[in-house]
């Protein structure tokens, strides 16, 4: 593990440990990971001046007549990559997207999330976040061939993917990511490494970087692993739960001894803005047509708006407060799933919550019984709504919301619409197998 801070960090480290490759991350609009690779001659020039390529060709990017960009890596992003041969290592640094003219680049992910925490660092906040990422393991790419039949928490001989997992984490922590635990999920072949929380920044970095170390160590053991919100109807879906609070200097703000909850007023806020703003963010921490396929009720999948202490078919819950742990002092946002861009997912969070913040949004009681068995009445009664269900409805709200486009900007907000548009009209005007089948016989 590498601890680097420097440019002349890096250089040495590349140069002691014989680094044959350096690879430059960055994600586009939707997520999704791009890698290219440099050689350490040309190290020096590529951490002072950046390195070109083509943006036109990377999706929500620009267009090709502006299509020079600038990939500038951050050296204390740098780690060797470990899944790579040890003899000749491959290392990886991630990037900043920059204009020619060295000003970040408005369609660039993790700008939009520097931006969106610069505005809570001015005030003396971090936002720190844990997400718990779910995935899948089958036996290849071509189709949802379940490893193991387990179940949650199970062991040995049922779960199969235990090396998997333990080659993963041994992963993770040699790039310096701390993780809590792992353990089998309640689907079939479904499982779940935890990363400690940390600053926003680093842990969308870190998500990235989980992923990339998921599937590649499956690639490496000849089987296959997905971060496909749904892939197997009749089993729960895989989500990203994740875990939020605002720190000043080492104490948690969210924290209040005094309050019944344990909670402050500025954790009550903010978990109401998180609460109001929902359905507005919701398109951009479920970006997939599947991901509605997953946010469906009896699948323990969070999709009424509402939040409680102990009941998990809520859509926020706050972990009940353990004494000696207000640092732990947190919510817990449910409905995310994986396969979300967490640079953009972490900021229109961040964004919700503090303008529940801000306006001192009011927050409803909990509710406390399981949801899963109200009545739509019931649910009337006591206040809940639920999410968007669908791509398209969840887009209706992106549209319609002056906070998402904010946080986002002009750029990618407007991108990212037409990308999903262009989506959701595909998946409408698609004879699906389902039609076939169903119709076909009859009709």
């Amino acid at each position: 593990m590498y601890e680097l801070k420097t440019k002349k960090d890096v250089l040495k480290t590349v140069k002691e440990r014989n680094v044959s490759f350096i690879q430059f991350w960055f994600t586009d609009v939707l997520g999704v990971q791009k890698i290219f690779s440099i050689t350490p001659s040309e190290l020096e020039s590529g951490l002072e001046e950046g390195m070109g390529f083509d943006g036109s060709s990377i999706a929500g990017f620009c267009r090709i007549e502006e299509s020079d960009m600038i990939a500038m890596p951050d050296p204390t992003t740098f780690q060797i990559i470990p899944w790579r041969p040890s003899d000749r290592p491959v290392a990886r640094m991630i990037c900043d997207i920059q204009n020619p003219d060295g000003t970040p680049y408005e369609g660039d992910p993790r700008y939009v999330l520097k931006r969106t925490l610069q505005k809570i660092s001015k005030q003396g906040y971090t936002f720190n976040v844990g997400p718990e990422l779910e995935f899948f393991y089958f036996a290849s790419d071509k189709a949802p061939e379940f490893l193991d039949m387990g179940g949650y928490f199970d062991g040995l001989p049922v779960d199969r993917a235990t090396d998997l997992r333990r080659q993963t984490i041994f992963a993770l922590q040699d790039m310096g990511i701390s993780v809590e635990y792992s353990h089998h999920e309640v689907a079939p072949s479904q499982h779940e490494i935890d990363l400690r929380y940390n600053e926003a920044l680093r842990m969308a970095d870190d998500v990235m970087t989980y992923r990339t170390a998921v599937k590649e160590i499956a690639r490496q053991n000849g089987v296959y692993a997905t971060f496909m919100p749904k892939p197997i109807f009749g089993h729960n879906g895989s989500g990203m739960h994740v875990h939020q609070s605002l720190f000043k200097g080492s104490r948690n703000c969210f924290f209040d001894g005094k309050d019944k909850y344990n909670l402050s007023k500025m954790a009550k806020h903010y978990i109401a803005g998180i609460l109001t703003h929902a359905p507005e963010i919701t398109g951009i921490c479920n970006q997939w047509i599947n991901s509605y396929k997953r946010l469906v009720p009896g699948y323990e999948a969070p999709v009424y708006v509402s939040w409680a202490r102990r009941n998990r078919s809520a859509m926020v819950r706050v972990p009940m407060y353990k004494p000696g742990k207000e640092k732990a002092t947190r919510m817990e946002f449910r409905s995310p799933d994986p396969s979300c861009n967490p640079y953009l997912a972490f900021a229109v969070m961040l964004a919700a919550g503090m303008k529940g913040i801000e306006k001192a949004y009011p927050l409803p009681d909990p509710v406390e019984e399981d949801i899963f068995e109200m009545d739509e009445k019931a649910r009337e009664k006591a206040g809940i709504t639920s999410l968007p269900g669908s791509l398209y409805e969840a887009l209706q709200w992106v549209q319609g919301s002056k906070l998402v486009r904010d946080t986002l900007g002009d750029h990618i907000f407007d991108k990212f619409v037409e990308n999903k548009k262009v989506e959701w009209d595909r998946f409408r005007t698609h004879v699906s197998h389902f039609e076939i089948e169903r119709y076909l016989p009859m009709l």
